[in-house]
């Protein structure tokens, strides 16, 4: 359980590819959007920050200029944050997305851990908003964590069920992860676990060496059933992603104005309780990420 002055993370997922700024003015395209978003986001408490590229005009991209560009503009005007890439695609072939670890080489890439329906769907229509197969073999699975072994980079392991997690045990056991592992428990994608706080203990309770060991994990909420669900991760011990790819609306149901509102609530939540944000040094250290140069241009 968690303790007065205990350090959190709290992670932005600073933009996403899926929704748009017809949905949420917020949303950055240009790497000065981006940069200008990631200074709000630091400023309210975020040591990591999570990127999906766009190009200026707003459509996704795995192109390694926009990334590098993207980059450069939040080291420029942050400093120093814990750089964290996208690495889930469906439709771009696994070579490309290993080009732009390669070329820019973040501190930290995504990594799903597992294969599943991926969907939205709308009760109002009836129907779904999109879906789709999410491939994530074993075998694209080692493939990744090859190169960011090779590449100095730390996986984040994306899990959207508690059979993802378990995921995590043969790659252990073969060798191919090192403690401390970054156990993200992703919750209300249609397709994955449903989203509600005794969820959060049934995964958290699944991570390698429990929810108190050596390991780091995080609670990432989609939609508007983030709050309660990032409430639940805090009480047990976690850290927390909060910004717009995962959710557009602070618990009052007004749209946010910026990632700096959404984490400055996930950051006012862990002080509510006794936690306060960890610095991006404490971060590092947490998640046994060193600082170091990078040259994203």
């Amino acid at each position: 359980m968690s303790s007065f002055g205990d350090p959190v993370i709290i992670s932005c997922s600073i933009s996403g590819v899926i929704a748009n700024r017809d949905q949420c003015p917020a949303i950055p395209y240009t790497p000065e959007e981006y940069a200008a978003e990631a200074r709000r986001a630091v400023d309210e408490g975020a040591s990591q920050i999570h990127i999906h590229a766009r190009k200026p005009d707003g459509t996704p991209s795995y192109e390694i200029e926009d990334f590098k560009a993207i980059t450069k503009a939040i080291l420029t005007e942050v400093g120093d944050v814990i750089v964290n890439y996208s690495t889930g695609a469906i439709g771009i072939s696994l070579e490309k997305r290993i080009e732009y670890l390669r070329a820019c080489r973040p501190d930290v890439a995504a990594l799903n851990m597992s294969s599943m329906n991926y969907a939205k769907y709308s009760r109002r229509r009836k129907d779904f908003i999109f879906k789709a197969v999410f491939e994530n073999s074993f075998d694209t699975i080692i493939e990744f964590l090859t190169a960011m072994k090779e590449l100095g980079i730390k996986p984040e392991h994306e899990c959207f069920d508690s059979g993802h997690v378990a995921n995590l045990d043969p790659l252990v056991d073969m060798g191919l992860l090192e403690p401390p592992l970054q156990i993200s428990l992703v919750m209300g994608v249609t397709g994955g676990i449903r989203p509600t706080p005794r969820n959060v203990t049934l995964m958290s309770d699944q991570i390698p060496g429990g929810p108190e060991g050596p390991n780091q994990w995080q609670v990432i909420g989609i939609s508007r059933d983030q709050w309660k669900l990032l409430a639940s991760s805090l009480v047990l011990g976690g850290n927390v992603r909060a910004g717009v790819e995962d959710n557009l609306y602070l618990p009052n149901g007004e749209m946010c104005k910026s990632n700096g509102e959404l984490i400055a609530k996930a950051r006012q939540m862990a002080e509510d309780i006794g936690r306060r944000p960890a610095s991006v040094a404490e971060a590092r250290e947490l998640l046994g990420v060193p600082k170091r140069e990078r040259s994203p241009a």
